[in-house]
């Protein structure tokens, strides 16, 4: 999901210049009275994955807390992908424990046996091999032919590298799995749980929430619609931070400090004023004609200052032109 935050422009350039020039406060007293114009961020809010849209559940106008859920792709190409990965990684786990629990007892007295029955036929063959050599020598070769004796003497041979190979198998058996084949293993399971982690968290992905508390300002796509990081679905305006943007002149710059109280009104609630307090003050003028001023330049330089208000009932809409009256009286 990919944000960025947008602002609009609290004056045009001929209207600050034109402030810059007949001034930007009337002073009534202890109370200075600028113009200025509302301020909030904005959102552009956008599927971090490709998709189709298969829902939207918020419209323009909309208020939605922070967390609720506007709108869903179809996600169910990723969905069984990822069963597909849960059964691979239980199986990976299966082969994992496996090698962890070694040889059963049951499969090294298989082994065991398996060496005991081979030694038993080794020692009949050797003992055909003996029995053979002694008719032979008895009856001067001539009971027994030398095509004989070979045959019994290589399956004398064969059954002892037998009895070698199962007795190296026992070995093995009763040692267990290498230790690098349990790591390996463990890679495997692994690489197995971050591929599933990756697909679940794309099919989170597939469900679009309100960053914060916010107002939906214009809904850009539809269901059906293919959505991209590229493409926004929803632009909101936050709820908060919400603040005034206005420009004081440097004559009354001295007057305005952080913190000072406010007043905030409009023209269609003249008498509904909403309380605030100064939250920012420029430290550069706007518009310096020239790097080095004239006494008289310097009284017409202007500086921002935004005015923090809390709008619970959101009545101070992006771009509305205000009226703003600091108490500037002297701190006791």
């Amino acid at each position: 999901m990919t944000r960025s935050a947008l602002t609009m422009p609290a004056l045009t350039i001929l209207g600050f210049v034109a402030l810059a020039l007949t001034g930007c406060g009337a002073r009534d007293g202890d109370t200075l009275v600028l113009h200025g114009n509302v301020d909030i961020r904005q959102v552009s809010l956008a599927f971090e994955e490709p998709g189709r849209i298969a829902t939207l559940w918020a419209e323009e106008g909309d208020r939605v807390k922070a967390g609720a859920v506007l709108a869903r792709l179809d996600t169910t190409t990723f969905q069984l992908q990822a069963d597909q990965a849960e059964a691979q990684l239980a199986a990976q786990s299966q082969t994992l424990l496996k090698l962890r629990n070694g040889s059963r007892p049951e499969d090294i007295t298989q082994a065991a046996a398996r060496l005991d029955q081979a030694k038993a036929d080794a020692a009949r063959a050797a003992d055909d091999v003996a029995r053979l050599k002694g008719i032979a020598a008895h009856t001067a070769g001539q009971a027994i032919s030398a095509e004989d004796l070979d045959h019994a003497t290589r399956q004398a041979a064969t059954a002892a590298a037998k009895v070698r190979e199962l007795d190296a198998a026992l070995r093995l058996a009763r040692i267990g799995p290498r230790a690098e084949d349990i790591a390996n293993a463990d890679a495997q399971m692994r690489a197995a749980k971050a591929q599933l982690a990756q697909l679940r968290h794309a099919v989170e992905l597939g469900t679009l929430r309100a960053p914060a508390d916010a107002v939906v300002r214009s809904r850009l796509l539809e269901p059906g619609d293919m959505a991209s990081a590229q493409r926004p679905v929803f632009a909101l305006a936050l709820v908060h931070p919400k603040w005034v943007r206005v420009y004081v002149g440097e004559p009354d710059l001295g007057r305005v400090r952080m913190g000072l109280g406010a007043r905030v009104s409009s023209d269609s609630r003249p008498g509904q004023a909403i309380a605030g307090h100064v939250g920012y003050i420029s430290s550069v003028a706007e518009f310096t004609p020239k790097s080095v001023e004239t006494e008289e330049l310097r009284t017409n330089l202007v500086y921002e200052v935004r005015v923090l208000v809390d709008d619970p009932a959101d009545r101070l809409r992006l771009g509305q032109p205000v009226t703003v009256r600091l108490d500037t009286a002297p701190q006791k």
